[in-house]
């Protein structure tokens, strides 16, 4: 039938051609900001009104219901009643139609229950305590995921093949969990697409009737199916061959989720005819940006070139930051907002800064609350609040103040002892007979076999174990620095050993405990009791202070990977050195390589009208505060695309000017020793240190009554020290 060209008025020349393509299968790579959801909706509207396709013979699949409503939407605007004939939903939506019309045939009950996170985390939470699992280890949530993906690669309980130890539990858990899924009539979301799929597979003549039925598929962000989904497209579209898959390889950044952009490739093999579009204008970047992003995903070789041009111009250069740490990158990210706002040329809702893992939103959360900047953390808990940081806290305050029972509650079975809930009722209730905080009680139990008596001997053997590893850090507290007592904490009480062994979930909350050790080793240096002291004492100050509104405008803090997806005038990458970004992880392995270079892309593609990419000289993370090397995603920047101050590094006034980057505004200073107002140190002048041995003198240079004198110790790194704690020497 002839095409009615003036309904696609709005759309440029690629698109267009794509939504009148002829039928068959057709795969459109659509670049970040090129209209893909507009090509989807007007390819519906296409078949409906120029190809006489009867809209109850279309299914369309999307990922989240948002997007799924919001293509309805503009389905019911251009073609009206006819609009809900077309079955419009997510993976799981669909199959769930699918599983409740065919349950008779496909095996299940017709009324099975849909359990959603929270229920599954209830019923793995009971199965792994059926197992006599330790939750601390095997946590519901790490092991739910890992069952996630095994299920994504279509693997059941009795063909999985556990890698490690630890999922030698996963994979005993699984069996268990699907056993009692069976037995509530419920099915997870990871369920829905399997028993569809094996259903579907099992019963040709249902496969028959669904494929008659929809004869046209059609399916968003192509890159982010797992195999289940990918099959369900493979078992309804064979027939007719009307697939059309929109999506782009280059943002396929889910691959440790399930997500397989191979799928791309797996389509072009399962349908030999398939024809393929690009669209590559970009209506969100600019020329600047879309360039900068080229040159970092084309060093991929698993995709295909696209060139990305933008519909609003060249812009603004990409400014290439190098500062010194990481707080002094959150600090020029909250100078240049503050900026930015008060110019009047943006707000403060315009921002988005992203970091690729979460332990590094701790400088930028402290630099913000420093300024009483509002911000919005997307996707994660706000750093002094996760469970790990408090943990280690919580230790740090048991070696500065024994006889404190709340720090003593939430560790003392952290790693798990064997202390249970009846051994700490009768350690309060002693301690309340003796008016006498944990650390007497416990020395009590050790020195009066009567009060020993009152606990079983397994309880009183745990319990005395503890308190000699605590004696010991309290007494090491008196000669050693805050970041050696983390590390005697991590190896002594055995906390880096029970993070490790939880999983993958582990490593993570691993870098968070890097991360505090890294705030104390830079800005608490010296050795002894009163530096712990100092310590807590901001922490705390920080924490107390971590009660800005949270407010629509505001600026946004998300990981890459939450970043997907959205858009905003100006965005921030920080962290762009070896080993963050690109990950360690991925250093060794060509496909994570790879997605790693992707996630970088989406990132950069985020950005409408200022880009920002932010590299420090020191690590100052996983507890490095070693130099750093710039991220190689730096160098794959094009000519002509990055400001002409790239090279230089963050300037002394763009830096920290308080003692403690994450002291809030108005708070007050430790008391400490009158140091004079004028450098003491000359530039190049060889100094000693207890704890970093001999090191040369980079900066010198008054702080609020205080000397701040930068110190490079080789490969411990450079060192900002105070005069007046440091007790520095000349050589």
């Amino acid at each position: 039938m002839p095409v009615a060209v003036e309904q696609f008025q709005n759309l440029n020349e690629q698109q267009r051609s794509a939504v009148t393509c002829p039928l068959g299968p057709t795969l459109v790579l659509a670049g970040p900001g090129s209209g893909k959801t507009r090509v989807l909706t007007n390819r519906i509207v296409h078949l409906i009104r120029n190809c006489d396709v009867d809209p109850g013979s279309i299914l369309a699949v999307t990922f989240t219901n948002k997007a799924a409503r919001e293509m309805m939407s503009r389905l019911e605007k251009m073609l009206g009643p006819r609009a809900a004939g077309v079955t419009l939903g997510t993976f799981h939506s669909v199959c769930a139609r699918i599983l409740r019309r065919e349950s008779e045939r496909f095996g299940v009950g017709r009324d099975f229950a849909i359990f959603d996170q929270d229920d599954q985390t209830r019923l793995m939470k009971n199965v792994l305590k059926e197992l006599n699992a330790d939750e601390k280890r095997y946590r519901p949530g790490a092991v739910l995921g890992a069952v996630s993906r095994a299920k994504s690669e279509m693997l059941t309980p009795t063909v999985y093949q556990p890698p490690t130890y630890w999922h030698e539990m996963v994979g005993r858990a699984y069996e268990l969990y699907q056993r009692r899924l069976s037995e509530n009539n419920a099915m997870d979301f990871d369920d829905l697409l399997l028993a569809t799929v094996w259903g579907l597979q099992a019963n040709e003549a249902v496969l028959r009737r669904y494929r008659e039925r929809y004869r046209h598929v059609l399916v968003d962000e192509f890159q982010d199916t797992n195999l289940p989904q990918f099959e369900l497209v493979r078992l309804l579209g064979s027939a007719h061959g009307c697939v059309f898959a929109v999506g782009d390889e280059d943002q396929s950044i889910y691959g440790w989720r399930g997500a397989d952009y191979r799928n791309l490739q797996r389509l072009r093999d399962e349908f030999p005819g398939l024809r393929t579009y690009l669209l590559e204008r970009n209506y969100r970047s600019t020329q600047t940006i879309l360039d900068a992003a080229k040159g970092i995903i084309g060093q991929n070789l698993q995709r295909t070139p696209k060139d990305l041009t933008a519909a609003q111009g060249a812009g603004e250069p990409v400014r290439v930051r190098e500062a010194y740490s990481q707080d002094d990158e959150a600090e020029f990210v909250v100078s240049e907002i503050e900026s930015l706002v008060s110019s009047g040329d943006h707000r403060l809702s315009d921002f988005a800064v992203m970091y690729r893992v979460n332990a590094q939103s701790r400088a930028l959360e402290e630099a913000f609350m420093r300024r009483r900047l509002p911000y919005r953390l997307v996707g994660g808990t706000r750093f002094y609040a996760r469970r790990e940081v408090k943990e280690i806290l919580a230790y740090l305050r048991l070696i500065s103040s024994a006889n404190e029972w709340v720090s003593f509650d939430r560790v003392i079975n952290v790693p798990p002892r064997g202390i249970g809930d009846k051994t700490l009722s009768l350690l309060h209730d002693l301690g309340a007979r003796m008016s006498a905080g944990p650390y007497d009680v416990l020395t009590g139990v050790r020195d009066d076999e009567r009060r020993a008596g009152e606990f079983s001997r397994r309880a009183v053997t745990a319990l005395l174990a503890f308190l000699d590893v605590w004696e010991s850090l309290r007494h090491l507290s008196e000669e050693t620095t805050v970041a050696e007592l983390i590390d005697a904490i991590l190896a002594l009480f055995g906390y880096a050993g029970h993070l490790a062994s939880s999983g993958p979930e582990g490593e993570e909350r691993l870098e968070n405990v890097h991360e505090l050790r890294t705030v104390a080793a830079e800005h608490f240096p010296t050795p002894g009791r009163m530096s712990l002291i100092h310590f807590l004492d901001e922490v705390a100050l920080v924490a107390d202070s971590d009660d800005l509104e949270e407010v629509a405008d505001a600026p946004v803090l998300m990981t890459l990977h939450t970043a997907k997806g959205l858009e905003f005038p100006v965005v921030f990458i920080v962290g762009m050195q070896e080993g963050l970004l690109p990950h360690s992880r991925s250093l060794d392995e060509p496909r994570q390589l790879e997605e790693e270079r992707r996630l970088c892309y989406v990132g950069v593609t985020r950005a409408m009208k200022r880009l920002y990419l932010l590299h420090s000289l020191s690590g100052g993370l996983y507890g490095d505060t070693g130099r750093s090397i710039p991220s190689r995603f730096l160098d794959d920047l094009p000519p002509g695309v990055v400001a002409a101050d790239r090279a230089k590094p963050a300037s002394a006034e763009a830096r920290p000017t308080t003692r403690c980057p994450w002291r809030p505004t108005g708070a007050t200073t430790t008391a400490g020793t009158p140091v004079p107002q004028s450098p003491v140190f000359k530039i190049g002048e060889t100094v000693r240190h207890a704890h970093f041995g001999e090191g040369t003198v980079v900066e010198c240079k008054p702080i609020r009554g205080d000397v701040e004198v930068n110190v490079s110790f080789g490969k411990r790194g450079i060192k900002r020290l105070l005069l007046s704690l440091a007790n520095l020497e000349r050589v």
